[in-house]
């Protein structure tokens, strides 16, 4: 993806001093005053802040967002004060994290599934029990249908389980999935920008010594020349002269290397950090859909399980005890006369 795919962020322009730095006489270089203005930490270039009071402040690229394009340019700091994590890395961290609790949300659920599973076939086998099956009357019956009722409540459960694998858990794991490929395709390309951009200020390292070296050596030749005014030593001079122009030529090409691979990293690090944004805003929005999906299927449970339980109810309501002495009264009698006194 190109930055210029989110248009509410301002490119990075890089500008530099065409001016060759080897071309500067030693006298001139002695006599100018340069303050600096910038600081490379950790091959990236940063402006000292309040160096110069005229200088506008950098503003962030997306105000009053939070966005994470704005906030990780630096690189964390260990304990010690030593850079050691890239901005970039804390970002993935973030979203491996992420990664990890949707991972364990998914074990969560799978957990819960179990224990439904096995609610479910324990109901079913308790519905099966021969306990007080001989329970009578309109007590028998209200017992009867508590122990139907086991059976229909294990079917809800198991309903529920399966819906939990279907409809929750089953999204979180292919959510995740995906979340993996993308999280594994910005990582790589990142790091190799990164790399990049190191190798390039290397270079320029490397080419600002070598136009050290060459200066000192036409500062010397020209020193002894102003001291000895012999004609031998121009050619020298000459020579050192053209060295320290190409010199200061390669460290141009160096800088502006290293220029281009900067920006190129900064683009893509506002790109990939954008994404990073959305996949963290896909991935909570995601869960948070599936988690209400859960609750709902938790409270459809909650509504089929109270209606196993109303017949249960109404039967309890018509528990007549002197109906039910009365029928089995008219089922086991065994007399109506009463004993009465002897005669003598």
């Amino acid at each position: 993806m190109h930055p210029t795919d989110h248009p509410g962020v301002p490119l990075r322009r890089t500008t530099m001093d065409k001016q060759n730095p080897g071309n500067n006489s030693p006298a001139k270089r002695q006599n100018k005053e340069i303050k600096e203005t910038k600081i490379t930490i950790n091959c990236v270039t940063f402006p000292l802040p309040s160096v110069m009071p005229d200088q506008p402040e950098q503003q962030l690229l997306k105000p009053n967002e939070w966005s994470y394009c704005d906030y990780f340019w630096t690189d964390k700091k260990d304990p010690q004060g030593t850079p050691s994590v890239g901005g970039f890395e804390v970002l993935l961290q973030k979203q491996l994290k992420g990664k990890q609790m949707q991972k364990e949300m998914a074990e969560f659920v799978r957990e819960r599934i179990k224990i439904e599973d096995e609610y479910s076939k324990n109901l079913s086998k308790l519905s099966q029990s021969p306990l007080a099956a001989q329970e009578e009357g309109t007590l028998g019956e209200a017992w009867a249908q508590l122990k139907r009722s086991c059976h229909d409540e294990a079917e809800v459960h198991l309903k529920f389980s399966n819906k939990l694998q279907c409809e929750v858990e089953k999204p979180l794991l292919t959510f995740r999935d995906n979340f993996k490929k993308e999280l594994k395709k910005y990582d790589h390309h990142i790091i190799d920008l990164r790399k990049q951009l190191a190798s390039r200020y290397a270079g320029v390292e490397k080419a600002r010594k070598a136009l050290a070296d060459r200066q000192k050596d036409l500062e010397v030749k020209t020193q002894q020349l102003d001291i000895k005014h012999m004609n031998k030593h121009e050619e020298d001079i000459k020579k050192a002269r053209r060295k320290s122009t190409q010199a200061g030529d390669d460290l141009m090409h160096n800088v502006d290397l290293y220029n281009r691979a900067q920006s190129k990293w900064f683009e893509e690090m506002v790109t990939t950090s954008l994404e990073l944004e959305r996949l963290e805003v896909e991935r909570v929005e995601m869960i948070r859909q599936d988690l209400r999906q859960y609750t709902t299927l938790r409270h459809e449970t909650d509504m089929f399980n109270q209606s196993t339980v109303e017949p249960v109810d109404q039967l309890l309501q018509s528990v007549d005890p002197a109906k039910d002495r009365e029928l089995w009264v008219q089922e086991h009698k065994t007399g109506e006369l009463r004993p009465v006194d002897m005669d003598i």
